[in-house]
């Protein structure tokens, strides 16, 4: 496994992290324990969570227990991680509903610290090393949300603070008001990144560049589609949503036919690419087994030829759908 820089933090994170989105439904409970147990004796020390993951309902599916009868994903995390906890850089986050009532989610002051202590709790641990607002909150005002992420770093309860799916003029705007105010600035940005999602290449990475701090990919294999046939459950699927769109569609077509030439899983491809890219520290990954995460991990220290990486960086432009691929493959060959 080969690590990265976190940001200003100095800390140094494996370049593929495990994400727990799905724990509790795929992989189930047990899996999910032999599964983080694998990720660190390969050298993954970066694991991702969320006040929200697992246990709420647009994570239900058939054979798979209801939600109410399910451990959240911190709870399976917690148990995985006991006695190895101190091996692991440990991220979670709050924003998302947790609950019916008017104050369950958003990123209050009081949310957050309630929050915070639940996680803390269910991960077994007395600091998490990663605090996230998982959204931007429009009821909140940032400076608020700021001043409660430097009391929970002063109270020893979080070491670093980072932002989850923020535009680049909030967190230049987070940035601002932490130096001005002499408050804890986050060190880390996490947001959807991937072939066939550019759009952090617009403001958000230049922002991070200037600013110094890292980026880290979720869903890097665009929902599974990245790393080969679909899955019945994947993309958006996975929580309630809809299925691919044929501009995605012709991205994964693209990138199986440059596999293909090169000899090489399209998932490794996929990862290398946004590994490669500025200012990405670590990829997300969610494999549902052991086998899942073997197979992704050699990607970790895939390195690509420039003009693949630059073929790859050109998917874009091809043709949207795989009919349109394979019409423009026909001509060219006439």
């Amino acid at each position: 496994m080969e690590y990265a820089l976190l940001g200003p933090s100095g800390v140094r994170v494996s370049r593929l992290c495990l994400g727990t989105s799905l724990f509790g439904v795929a992989p189930e409970p047990a899996e999910a324990v032999k599964l983080v147990h694998a990720a660190l004796d390969h050298g993954v020390n970066f694991v991702d969570t969320a006040d929200s993951y697992g246990d709420l309902p647009h994570f239900d599916r058939p054979g798979v227990p209801p939600h109410h009868e399910r451990e959240s994903a911190e709870e399976i995390l917690g148990r995985a991680l006991r006695g190895r906890r101190e091996q692991v850089v440990l991220s979670t986050k709050a924003m998302e509903p947790v609950g019916p009532g008017p104050n369950d989610r958003g990123l209050s002051r009081r949310h957050l610290m309630a929050q915070l202590d639940r996680s803390l709790r269910r991960l077994g641990t007395d600091h998490v090393d990663l605090f996230h607002a998982h959204h931007p909150d429009p009821d909140t005002p940032l400076d608020q949300t700021l001043a409660a992420f430097d009391d929970m770093i002063r109270q020893g309860k979080v070491r670093y603070a980072a932002l989850s799916t923020y535009p680049a003029w909030q967190v230049t705007h987070a940035l601002w008001i932490c130096a001005e105010r002499r408050l804890h600035a986050p060190v880390a940005v996490q947001t959807r990144y991937n072939l066939f999602d550019r759009t952090p290449e617009q403001e958000l990475i230049p922002a991070c560049r200037r600013f110094g701090l890292s980026l880290t990919a979720f869903s890097p294999l665009g929902g599974g589609l990245l790393a080969g046939p679909a899955k019945e459950y994947s993309g958006e699927r996975r929580w309630g949503g809809g299925g691919f769109t044929a501009p995605q569609l012709g991205v994964a077509a693209a990138l199986r036919s440059h596999a293909a030439e090169w000899g090489l899983p399209p998932a490794h491809l996929a990862l290398a690419w946004v590994l490669s890219r500025p200012t990405v520290a670590s990829a997300i990954i969610g494999p549902e087994s052991v086998a899942e995460l073997l197979d992704a991990l050699p990607a970790a220290g895939l390195r690509l030829e420039p003009a693949q990486l630059a073929a790859l960086t050109a998917i874009e432009s091809y043709p949207k759908t795989a009919d349109q691929m394979i019409a423009k493959r026909r001509s060219a060959h006439g």
